[in-house]
Formats: structure tokens, sequence, C-alpha cells
């Protein structure tokens, strides 16, 4: 199950709105074809995996499959792998954790029992592929997607001068960090404010991976059409409350999709993300932005990086939150730090998020 799991991550970035599945295949103690589910639309991991047995000439009629999310047991955009492991008359199938869509929860497993295979759900690694699927989770059971704000902050807690300077805050070791976990997201998401003040990409650069959606939060369409999170990639879409033709048009052909909500509310924002297939989303400011999703607590990480700066009178968090007692605060659960080059990163769990 350690190989499948390895195996399921090869798909990040690649398989939303569908989650990462990796298959591995075992006769006579021995790996006989193992597989993953590569991309949205393409075979899921089980037929990659019997399909890989079947290049390398090997009987799968008899074998164990170990697999890190039950098998499906509806026809989407391919048929349900239930049924094929029945016709290849697999003898027992391992799964790391039932599925959270309710087309198919339980309803996989109930196949392959009715067909005489013995399933075994394998609670050790239960957790492990929770936290690896974790978005496609929230999509099923919460109907939004898994939230991780990002910021980089001073060690007075500002997220840069007053005159709006933060250029560099944080050092190089800091910013890789954050391009891998950009890469581990469907979804980037700023103000417009960010957008003018920075003119930022949010593409993955520093480490290989795959460039996530860019989302701009602009009620009023003053993003720029040369902007360069515009791209050329056709991910960037603009989230605004305008009609203006003339500001959509232009901002289309300069290769934006533009969206018109009744209204930018972080439930409307995340509803609409949803529709789009995005499992799961980083926040990356601006301190607006970033204190909306602390107030509707709708955030379920932090990823904070801290520079060991003083910037004095600098712009903070706007949270009005108010609590009448320190126990009653946000806090951090499974937090974990890491120290990168001069920098640390701070990290955890809300204890506002909802449980896996």
């Amino acid at each position: 199950m350690n190989r499948a799991l390895t195996l399921a991550s090869n798909g990040r970035g690649e398989t939303s709105p569908n989650p990462m599945v990796g298959c591995v295949i075992v006769k006579d103690n021995k790996i006989i074809g193992e597989g993953w589910h590569h991309k949205c639309g393409n075979p899921h991991a089980e037929i990659e995996a019997l399909n890989d047995a079947r290049r390398k000439n090997n009987n799968v009629e008899g074998s164990s499959v170990y697999v890190t999310l039950e098998p499906c047991s509806h026809y989407g955009k391919t048929p349900p792998c239930a049924d094929r492991l029945v016709k290849e008359k697999i003898s027992e199938v391992f799964i790391a954790m039932s599925d959270p869509n309710p087309k198919v929860n339980g309803k996989g497993i109930e196949i392959l029992q009715n067909a005489g295979i013995k399933v075994t759900e394998l609670k050790d690694f239960e957790q492990q592929a929770k936290e690896l699927n974790r978005g496609f989770i929230f999509v099923h059971k919460y109907k939004r997607p898994f939230v991780t704000l990002k910021a980089a902050l001073s060690l007075d807690g500002r997220l840069s001068l007053i005159n709006g300077d933060s250029k560099w805050l944080t050092g190089i070791e800091a910013r890789t960090k954050a391009h891998e976990i950009r890469a581990m997201n469907d979804a980037v998401l700023v103000g417009v404010e960010t957008v003018l003040k920075d003119n930022p990409e949010l593409t993955v650069r520093h480490v290989k991976g795959i460039n996530p959606k860019r989302i701009i939060l602009d009620s009023s369409l003053r993003t720029p059409e040369n902007s360069k999170i515009i791209g050329d990639d056709n991910k960037c879409i603009i989230l605004t409350l305008s009609n203006d033709g003339e500001k959509i048009s232009r901002l289309k052909n300069s290769g934006a999709e533009v969206i018109t909500l009744t209204e930018l509310s972080v439930k409307n924002i995340l509803d609409f993300l949803v529709e789009r297939g995005v499992l799961n989303l980083m926040v990356e400011g601006g301190a607006k932005v970033l204190s909306s999703f602390f107030k509707s607590c709708s955030a379920d990480e932090i990823k904070f990086f801290y520079a060991p700066k003083i910037l004095g009178d600098g712009k903070n968090f706007n949270l009005d939150i108010n609590f009448n007692s320190v126990s009653e605060a946000l806090s951090l659960r499974e937090m974990k730090s890491e120290i990168l080059g001069q920098d640390i990163l701070i990290e955890g769990r809300l204890s506002c998020s909802p449980d896996l």
C-alpha cells in the first residue's frame, strides 16, 4: 500500500476533480502490475495497473489488488473499476479508504464482495490516503475545496511596510517552498490589490509542477490587460461584480476568463470553484482577502512564512474578530515548523476546520 500511495501522488495537479489514486497488483508475493490515475478522463489506477500487468504478460487471475481508494462503481468518463476487477477474477482487494463520493460510497466494495472477492480495509493507511485526497473529501463532505492560507510575514506580524512594499520579505528558500506548496493546489486566489501592487505571475517556477488556475477577485475590473498573472495558458479567471462589456472584452482578448457573480462572498467564490473542479485552493492575499476567509471560517490550514525582520508600522491583517477569552481564539492543531534559510515556516490545521 505504501507503493500504491507513492504512485497515486504522481497524479498531483492533473486529476482534479477526480482523486489521486494508485494501484499495485500482487501475485505469489511479487508485484505483477502497477499504475496510477494520470489525468481526469484517462483510465483509473486499477485499469492502468491491469494494463501494466498485461504488457508484462502477467496473468492477474487470483491476484491481490492494493488500491488507495475504494474502486468506483458507476459509469462516468470511464466504466466502473469494480466491475472490471470482478471480470478479471481478482481474489482479494485491499483498500486504504472508502470513497466519500455518494455515487460510490460503499457500492464498489459491495460489488466486489457480492462477486466473492474478499475486501480488506487497511486502516493503518487510511489517514495517509485521506491527506493525499483531502480536497476530494472536502468537496464531497462539505461542498467546498480544502483551503490553505499562505502569507509571508515579519516577526511583528506585518505583511508589508506602510507604503505597501514587501519585496522580498523572505529569502529564496522560503520562496521555493511556497512554489512547492502552490504546485500542490488546483487554484491560487488573490485580490486585485495584490495584482496592482505586485504584478505577480502566481505560476510554479522554482520547482517542477503544474501551474494552478489563477483566480483574481476584482469587483470593478481594475486588472490591467497586460498583467503577468493573465499569462498565455488560459488559466486566469477574474471574478467580478461588473457588467462592463468593454472591459470584459479587453480582458478576454488578453487571455483571461471573466465571470460576473452576484456577490463576491467567500461562499459564492467557493461554490463557483467547486463547479470548476477545484479541490484544493491556496489563498495568497492580500490582507482583506485572507481576513475574509478567517472571518467566514472557510480556511482549513495556514502556511505562514516568518522573516527575521521588524517592519514596525506596516500593514497587518484586519481580521475584525473579537473573542471574550484566549481559550476561544483560533488555534492550530497538527502544527509543524521548518527552518528555511533565515526564515521559519509555521503550518497547521486551523481549529475551525472540520475533520477529514
